[in-house]
C-alpha cells in the first residue's frame, strides 16, 4: 500500500514513543508499504513556543534563555535515548543544534523588535515539528531506514499569506509534493515531513493552523493520490461518546467523511474539520489509529456512498466550558441586518460562535460561545447595540453544556428528535436551545451543566451504541 502515516505529539512525546514509533514505520516498510511519515511537534512544545514568544516581544530575554536550553535538552536527549549509531547520533545532534540556534536568533530579535507579528510567530512556531522531525529521522535511520528530511514548504506544500491560518494552493501544492516526493517514495526511501508548516510562493514559512498536522497529512495524501492516510494517536479511533463520560463508549469501524466532520466540529479531538477537506475531495480514505495498539483497526473515514447504513445515531458528543447569550428586542422583529450586526461585532473581536438559534417571531437569537469569551462578547454587544431602538437586552447562562447527536442514518428518519428529547425529558433535563441543520446528520441542542452526563449517557442507551 502507499501511505501517508501522521503521527501527533503525543506519539512523540517520549524517547519510549519515539522508537516505538520508529519501529511501526520499519515493520510497515518491510512489508513492502510505500511510506509517507508527518510528524508533529512533542506533545507540549507549540503551547511553550507561543508562550514564549509572547514574553520574547515584551523583551523577556532571561526566560529566553531558560527556555531554550531546556527545549535542547529535552530533544538531545531523546536523541540519545534513541539512536544507538554514534555517525547517526552526531549527524542528528549537529542538526538539531543548527535549528537550536536558529530559533534563538528568531526570539532575540523579536526581543529587540519588541513586537510578535502573525509572520513572526509562524516561524517561531515552526521549530518544534522541525526539531521533533530531526529526531524522528535519526531515529529511523538507526533502525536502517533510508530516509529524507523535509519541512512542509520543502515537500512541496505552498500556501497563502494567511499566517497563522494559511490555506494551501492546491494546484500547484499537487504538481510539487508529485515531483519532490513521488521520486523518493518509488525508489523505497522514507520522506519525514514537518506537519504544520508550509511556504508562500515567496518562500515564507507559514502554520496551517489547529490540526495542522492532520492537514499535512491529507494534503500530501491527496496530492500522492495515496491508498490511505493514517493518523496515528493515542486512542482506537472515533468513538460512540467520551469514554471518560461513558464507559461503555465502543469505537465506531466506518465512517463518513461528513459524519466525520460533524463529529470533530462537535468535540471529538481525533481531527479538525478543516483536515478532512483535502482527502474528502481526493476521495482517499483515513484511518485514525492507535499508536499503543497498532494492530487495532480503528475508524475508517470513506466516502457516503461507501457506508452501509447501520443505526440511526452513530455518536453522541458533549461540549463543556461553553456559555449561552441571548439577544432580543421586540424592535428585532422585521429589522433587516440585526442578525448580521450580532455577529459582524463577534467576528470583529475574534469571538468564535459555536451554535445558533432564532426563533420565527425574530424576537431573539441565542447563540453558543466558549465561556472564556463571555464577558468580551457580553461587553462589546452591549456596546453596539444596546440604545438602537431595536435590542431591549442581552442576556447570558453559563450552567450549560452542548450535546449534539450525529448520524447518517437520522437523514429521512422520522421521529428521532422525538426519541432523542424523550430520552432527555425522561431524565428530568431541561433543554434550553436546539438546533438542527438542512443536512439533517446532527441535532445539536442546550441543557443544564448539572444534567449533561445523564442526558448524553441516556441517548447512548437509546439509541443502543454500546451494543
Amino acid at each position: 500500500m502507499k501511505l501517508v502515516m501522521k503521527f501527533g505529539g503525543t506519539s512523540v512525546g517520549e524517547s519510549s514513543r519515539i522508537k516505538h514509533v520508529a519501529n511501526v514505520v520499519r515493520d510497515h516498510a518491510l512489508k513492502g508499504d510505500k511510506i509517507v511519515v508527518v510528524i508533529s511537534a512533542m506533545s507540549g512544545v507549540t503551547d511553550q513556543l507561543i508562550e514564549i514568544a509572547k514574553k520574547a516581544s515584551m523583551r523577556d530575554r532571561t526566560s529566553i534563555d531558560a527556555f531554550v536550553k531546556s527545549l535542547a535538552s529535552r530533544h538531545s536527549q531523546a536523541c540519545r535515548d534513541v539512536i544507538k549509531n554514534s555517525e547517526i547520533l552526531e549527524q542528528t545532534l549537529r542538526s538539531l543544534n543548527e535549528q537550536i540556534a536558529e530559533l534563538e536568533k528568531v526570539l532575540v530579535g523579536i526581543t529587540y523588535l519588541g513586537e510578535l507579528t502573525f509572520r513572526s510567530r509562524d516561524y517561531a512556531l515552526s521549530f518544534g515539528e522541525k526539531l521533533s522531525t530531526i529526531v524522528m529521522s535519526g531515529a529511523m535511520r538507526d533502525l536502517g531506514l533510508r530516509v529524507d528530511y523535509f519541512t512542509g514548504g520543502e515537500s512541496g506544500i505552498i500556501t497563502d499569506d494567511s499566517f497563522g491560518e494559511a490555506k494551501p494552493l492546491m494546484n500547484i501544492t499537487r504538481q510539487q509534493v508529485k515531483e519532490k516526493l513521488g521520486p523518493i517514495i518509488e525508489a523505497g526511501a522514507v520522506p519525514v515531513v514537518t506537519g504544520f508548516i508550509g511556504v508562500t510562493q515567496d518562500g515564507l514559512t507559514t502554520t496551517l493552523g489547529r490540526g495542522g498536522s492532520d492537514y499535512t497529512a491529507t494534503i500530501l495524501g491527496a496530492a500522492l493520490q495515496v491508498d490511505e492516510v493514517w493518523i496515528w494517536t493515542d486512542v482506537d479511533g472515533l468513538m460512540t461518546a467520551d469514554p471518560k463520560v461513558e464507559p461503555s463508549a465502543k469505537t465506531i469501524p466506518v465512517i463518513s467523511f461528513s459524519e466525520a466532520m460533524e463529529m470533530a466540529y462537535f468535540g471529538a479531538k481525533v481531527m479538525h474539520p478543516r483536515a478532512l477537506e483535502p482527502a474528502s475531495e481526493g476521495e482517499i480514505p483515513i484511518r485514525v489509529k492507535n499508536t499503543f495498539n497498532p494492530d487495532g483497526p480503528g475508524t475508517l473515514i470513506v466516502q457516503e456512498k461507501q457506508v452501509k447504513s447501520e443505526g440511526i445515531v452513530k455518536s453522541i458528543a458533549m461540549i463543556r466550558n461553553v456559555a449561552l447569550i441571548n439577544v432580543s428586542g421586540a424592535g428585532m422583529v422585521g429589522a433587516p441586518g440585526i442578525a448580521a450586526k450580532v455577529f459582524s461585532v463577534l467576528a470583529e473581536n475574534n469571538i468564535n460562535v459555536l451554535m445558533i438559534s432564532q426563533s420565527s417571531s425574530e424576537a431573539n437569537i441565542s447563540f453558543i460561545i466558549p465561556r472564556t469569551s463571555l464577558e468580551k462578547a457580553v461587553n462589546t454587544l452591549e456596546l453596539s447595540l444596546l440604545g438602537s431602538g431595536f435590542v431591549k437586552e442581552v442576556t447570558s447562562e453559563t450552567d450549560i453544556c452542548v450535546l449534539a447527536v450525529v448520524g447518517a442514518g437520522m437523514k429521512g428518519t422520522p421521529g428521532v428528535a422525538a426519541r432523542v428529547f424523550k430520552a432527555v425529558a425522561d431524565q428530568g433535563v431541561n433543554i434550553r436551545m436546539i438546533a438542527q441543520g438542512s443536512s439533517e446528520l446532527n441535532i445539536s441542542f442546550v441543557v443544564e451543566e448539572i444534567g449533561g452526563v445523564k442526558a448524553l449517557r441516556a441517548l447512548h442507551r437509546e439509541f443502543k451504541l454500546d451494543c
